[in-house]
């Protein structure tokens, strides 16, 4: 059974990003959450420090999947405005005034893939977003037309698998990603 909930235990969050060293410095899903000079001021285990304090926070980071108990996928799910590169962003554009929440990464833990994780992933950034009063849901995914995306760029997801739970194209981007152009996908919420 798929349960997925917001991300607010650490330890299930060490899980789905920690490195094996402690003081590499890997993502932990900040890059797209910060600027671009907090995003290279946190280096080694900071950047696990500031992923404590968002789950510390009434807002979860994001949503985890469970599979049996076990951790099995994340979704970053937030409001744009909380997400510095796209509140800020040249390239993707505001279609309007709306305090939308941002899907912004996707990813399964290998073992865990081809278990529906994705789609209830999807779901359930959905539901977290609407239960926190989000007015509608975007994504940034790539246009690829069925076309095989490189595995370290498919966490921004697909129009198709977006589609699939119900978001709709919303305008062009000037973004790439993978070689493929990104396009605004948003699921309204009311």
């Amino acid at each position: 059974m798929i349960e997925v909930r917001p991300a607010h235990d650490f330890d299930d969050m060490a899980v789905m990003f920690a490195p094996k060293k402690p003081e590499s410095s890997v993502c932990w899903c900040l890059s797209w959450r910060l600027s671009s000079k907090e995003n290279r001021s946190l280096v080694g285990t900071a950047r696990a420090e500031r992923v404590r304090e968002l789950c510390a926070r009434d807002i979860a980071p994001g949503v985890l999947a469970h599979l049996d108990g076990e951790v099995a996928g994340w979704a970053g799910v937030a409001p744009r405005s909380e997400l510095h590169p796209f509140a800020h962003s040249r390239k993707i554009p505001h279609v309007d005034d709306l305090p939308v929440w941002s899907i912004w990464c996707i990813r399964v833990r290998p073992g865990y893939r081809r278990h529906g994780i994705t789609g209830a992933l999807i779901d359930g950034a959905v539901e977290y977003a609407r239960a926190c009063g989000a007015p509608a849901v975007e994504s940034y995914p790539v246009d690829n037309g069925g076309e095989r995306v490189d595995q370290t760029m498919a966490f921004v997801g697909t129009r198709a698998m977006f589609e699939r739970a119900g978001f709709t194209k919303a305008a062009d981007t000037d973004s790439i990603a993978g070689g493929f152009p990104r396009i605004l996908m948003r699921l309204p919420l009311g």
